[in-house]
């Protein structure tokens, strides 16, 4: 299939999730941003602890990748600054991409998603 044949909208996605470096920049940026209005911030860390693992199979980091590329992406389908609703869309892209590759995101990443909430997520990892 060519590209020009792509549901419409998903082609920035794409390009992000091939960019690691961008994807990890990008991620920090938007999550200190806001992390303290979502109330799936540690499966969402724990997705990208997963993601950047090395020990994760290809297909799974890809997966992980187009989650988290929707959601530090500018334009949504729910736009993130609507009161309540701003990370539904989020939300439910990350919760179907988690339970695609549920098995494979490890006590580990879970761990340290808790951990870098604890700490505030001051750092980048």
């Amino acid at each position: 299939m060519a590209t020009s044949e792509h549901s419409v909208g998903f082609e920035p996605a794409d390009r992000l999730a091939q960019d690691r470096d961008s994807v990890r920049r990008r991620f920090w940026i938007k999550f200190k941003q806001v992390f303290a209005k979502l109330p799936f911030a540690e499966d969402l860390l724990a997705a990208y602890y997963c993601a950047f693992d090395k020990e994760t199979p290809r297909h799974v980091q890809a997966a992980l990748l187009g989650a988290i590329a929707y959601f530090i992406l500018p334009f949504d389908f729910v736009p993130d600054m609507l009161p309540m609703l701003g990370f539904t869309d989020d939300a439910a892209i990350l919760a179907t991409a988690l339970r695609m590759v549920a098995t494979h995101i490890t006590p580990e990443h879970r761990e340290h998603a808790r951990a870098a909430l604890k700490r505030g997520v001051v750092d980048e990892e």
